[in-house]
């Protein structure tokens, strides 16, 4: 799989763009140009180069922070969001679709009636709706966006869940008198993580961008916080005239998503035999 992976170019894209923002947070946290918190209204809005002895390749914001600071700042506040929001969405998606598909029933009823209920409501509606009862702050954005996402993994686990459950050794172990725990964990769970690896790598763009921009609303944290959404919130009256102060925060979002997207659809093509593809294409 490694090496039909590393053959798909599409896959080896989208896995050199997230490897690029993954270095620049690391490196973030050991360097930056300038404190990204810093303000110095001289500075403001000034374009890209050097302004009396300080050097702003990216340009400032309109308080005079650094944006090239502040966007490789935001670079891992970003990648740690879709962590999480994808982390936890998955531990409550994978379990409740494992046990709405294993147990059947009024279990599947139930847990798959809520998962509708969720699913009825636009995703970022509902998104707002949590984080106003919430509060603002990009912890109770995470959660939010982590609650909209579990119905896909949900169901996703369900359909596997579904499928492995039917196959003759499932039936031989439990034949055997293995419990259930046993069954779930040698003979399904192991059998069933392949597509949910791959949505949760496809989950992580879209997380970041329903993060973001939440806050872009003005549900994220506060405005010091370097996060990417809140940047272009901030700079959006004077993109007219100081056009490039958006530039790198919405190129780091649309980049950094691309990349997962790409990855996400390369493992899929790789770990799906139904979808696989001549390497290369």
């Amino acid at each position: 799989m490694w090496a039909r992976l590393a053959r798909h170019r599409m896959s080896v894209t989208g896995a050199a763009l997230v490897a690029a923002f993954a270095c620049v947070a690391i490196v973030s946290f050991f360097y930056t140009p300038h404190d990204p918190r810093e303000v110095n209204l001289a500075a403001k809005n000034l374009p890209p180069g050097e302004h009396d002895g300080e050097r702003y390749a990216f340009g400032a914001d309109a308080v005079g922070r650094d944006i090239l600071s502040r966007t490789m700042a935001g670079a891992r506040i970003s990648l740690r969001v879709g962590l999480f929001v994808v982390a936890g969405a998955i531990l409550v998606g994978a379990a409740a679709g494992t046990l709405s598909a294993y147990y059947g029933g009024a279990v599947d009823g139930l847990l798959m009636r809520f998962m509708d209920m969720l699913l009825a409501v636009p995703g970022i509606l509902l998104a707002i709706v949590i984080v106003t009862i919430l509060g603002p702050g990009l912890r109770n954005a995470m959660i939010a966006v982590g609650i909209v996402a579990i119905p896909q993994y949900a169901r996703v686990m369900r359909a596997e869940v579904l499928r492995v459950k039917a196959q003759e050794y499932v039936s031989a172990a439990r034949a055997l008198g293995a419990s259930d725990w046993r069954i779930l964990r040698r003979a399904v769970l192991p059998n069933c993580l392949a597509p949910l690896f791959v949505q949760g790598t496809l989950g992580m763009g879209t997380a970041i961008l329903e993060t973001a921009g939440l806050s872009y609303l003005g549900l994220g944290d506060d405005p010091s916080v370097p996060e990417w959404g809140r940047m272009i919130a901030e700079q959006f009256g004077y993109v007219r005239r100081a056009w490039w102060t958006v530039v790198p925060p919405l190129a780091s979002i649309s980049l950094v998503v691309l990349g997962f997207n790409l990855l996400g659809d390369g493992l899929r093509d790789v770990m799906d035999p139904r979808l696989r593809q001549t390497p290369g294409a």
